[in-house]
């Protein structure tokens, strides 16, 4: 006999599910009984929020999604800061829950009990189910994957009651492998359209979301129309440092909203023009002059009010292709693009201030060390000034949770799922602030023997946010924390630890890091990187 639990499983697997994220308790053991003979790994983070944050950078580090088990109640309540940071940022991922029984929901007085677990779950999730009947589990499933392959990206809550888990579930063929869908493409009219007009703009430009992430056509495109790419955070290294037509700089700095603004034609591929990446300082809200043609997966976001001349609902990389395939080429260009993109990279880096750029300095040391290894941040200075302005080498290289929903204690639990992703080192840069959020992850780590270098930026506190109330006139309170002694912390969890003496002895140290089978710690005082200037603080990309 197969159970619902075990069958669960065995459609996991035959989804190419490999890892899932998730703390045992007695509402989900059922879950687990296939797990054992079954081919996926089962990673056990230290609190629920940890399984999510694992989940969201296991997929943006590789592209391949994971499942999250958790409990009734609390668990959901836990993984839902999770789902709602992946929800913002359009990353999926497959949360499944125990709820309590059939015939006691809403009853109230049950062990974990919350009212209506599904209606909360759903807020951060394309959608949520509530399985009624065993039979319903791969179609709900093939629900979920028609949203991950066919629709953005986001995750999906399905629950279970707890008498329905040891029920005998026939497996059905027809539901045991993944639907084969085809993601939304214009037409060949539309995309034939837009290639004309980006082929007599003067001065076009590309401006290139977390959707392009995985497009291999945009580098051709950009070099097509000889377009500067103004990259998002998310989209950070959909074309890499160095290339000349780069633009690694946030749309929300004046210098780079002004430099789209001189644009005569705007072509927005897979980004959302969210506040978070477009409009952060709260000035007058985006809205470029040029004509505009964008291109979105999801036609609620086409029709947002940018006075666009053309909607694309498609797939980038398909979008891209499509337009090369049309013709789309430069015409009769105002200025070469590399000398447009060098103009806007050079105000850009300018704007951030000297600050920031000594910050940027010190991650591209990490970059430059450990070219192959992602740097994954928590809401820290380094991704703040990372996500101003940093090249990253190539895409699903740079990502932290300071966009969309912003959540703190990101970093390491993320940096936890890219490493077991991957089987391979990640640089992870928490503040020592964030860092107390999510800390216990690095027992996951050393348990799952992961490269995870965890480089701990301490400034005895909120830094960021100590500064931003005295830049507004407030008297800091609530900023100024007591720290712990990190590299003690880091050895009592049985890793290498210790504290940066020199800030040219960083390679060094990463690069012997990047060699252990285990996690390391490295504490580093800002002082160290903000006093005298760094290796490469003065560097653009």
């Amino acid at each position: 006999m197969t159970t619902l639990g075990e069958a669960l499983v065995k459609y996991l697997e035959a989804y190419g599910i490999d890892t899932v994220f998730g703390i045992p308790g007695v509402h989900t053991v059922e879950m687990y009984r296939g797990l054992a003979t079954s081919t996926i790994r089962h990673v056990t983070p230290r609190h629920e929020q940890g399984a999510g944050f694992m989940a969201d950078g296991y997929y943006r580090a590789t592209g391949r999604i994971a499942a999250a088990f958790v409990i009734t109640g609390p668990g959901v309540t836990n993984i839902l800061t999770p789902m709602a940071q992946a929800y913002a940022d359009s990353i999926p991922m497959l949360v499944v829950s125990s709820v309590n029984r059939t015939q006691n929901l809403g009853m109230g007085g049950d062990l974990h009990e919350i009212r209506n677990q599904g209606l909360i779950a759903a807020q951060a999730a394309a959608f949520s189910h509530t399985i009624t009947h065993p039979d319903q589990l791969p179609e709900v499933l093939a629900r979920a994957w028609a949203v991950f392959d066919g629709a953005r990206p986001r995750p999906v809550h399905i629950e279970v009651p707890l008498d329905l888990f040891s029920v005998e579930s026939e497996l059905k063929e027809p539901w045991s492998g993944r639907v084969q869908l085809e993601r939304p493409e214009a037409s060949a009219s539309m995309v034939q359209r837009s290639a004309e007009i980006l082929s007599r703009a003067t001065r076009p430009i590309i401006l290139a979301g977390g959707g392009a992430v995985g497009s291999k056509s945009i580098p051709a495109l950009a070099r097509a129309l000889d377009a500067p790419v103004v990259m998002t955070t998310n989209g950070r290294g959909t074309l890499p440092a160095g290339d000349p037509l780069a633009v690694p700089a946030s749309p929300s700095l004046e210098a780079i909203r002004d430099g789209i603004d001189e644009t005569d034609c705007i072509l927005a591929l897979g980004t959302e023009f969210g506040r978070t990446d477009y409009d952060m300082y709260d000035r007058a809200p985006f809205r470029p002059k040029g004509t505009l043609i964008r291109v979105d997966i999801e036609a609620t976001q086409v029709i947002g009010n940018r006075g666009q001349e053309l909607t694309l609902v498609s797939d980038v990389e398909a979008a891209a292709k499509g337009l090369l395939a049309a013709g789309a080429k430069a015409g009769s260009l105002a200025q070469p693009g590399a000398d447009y993109a060098e103009r806007l990279r050079t105000a850009a880096l300018e704007e951030v201030g000297a600050k920031y750029r000594t910050i940027t300095g010190f991650v591209e040391t990490v970059r430059d060390t450990l070219p192959d290894a992602p740097i994954v941040c928590d809401s820290t200075q380094a991704a703040y000034a990372g996500n101003l302005f940093y090249a990253a080498p190539a895409p699903r290289r740079w990502f932290n949770a300071s966009t969309g929903y912003g959540a703190l204690g990101y970093g390491l639990p993320a940096a936890v799922g890219a490493a077991r992703g991957l089987a391979a080192p990640v640089v992870c840069i928490c503040g020592d602030g964030g860092l107390q959020f999510s800390l216990a992850e690095l027992g996951c780590a050393i348990e799952e023997d992961l490269p995870v270098i965890l480089l701990v930026w301490n400034n005895q506190g909120y830094g960021e946010i100590k500064d931003y109330m005295i830049s507004r006139q407030i008297s800091p309170v609530g900023v100024d924390l007591h720290t712990p002694d990190f590299v003690g912390l880091g050895r009592a969890y049985g890793c290498e630890a210790q504290a940066l003496e020199r800030l040219e002895d960083l390679p060094d140290l990463l690069r012997a890091a990047a060699q252990r089978k285990g996690p390391t710690l490295i504490e580093i005082d800002e002082r160290i990187v903000l006093g005298p200037a760094g290796p490469g603080a003065s560097r653009t990309p």
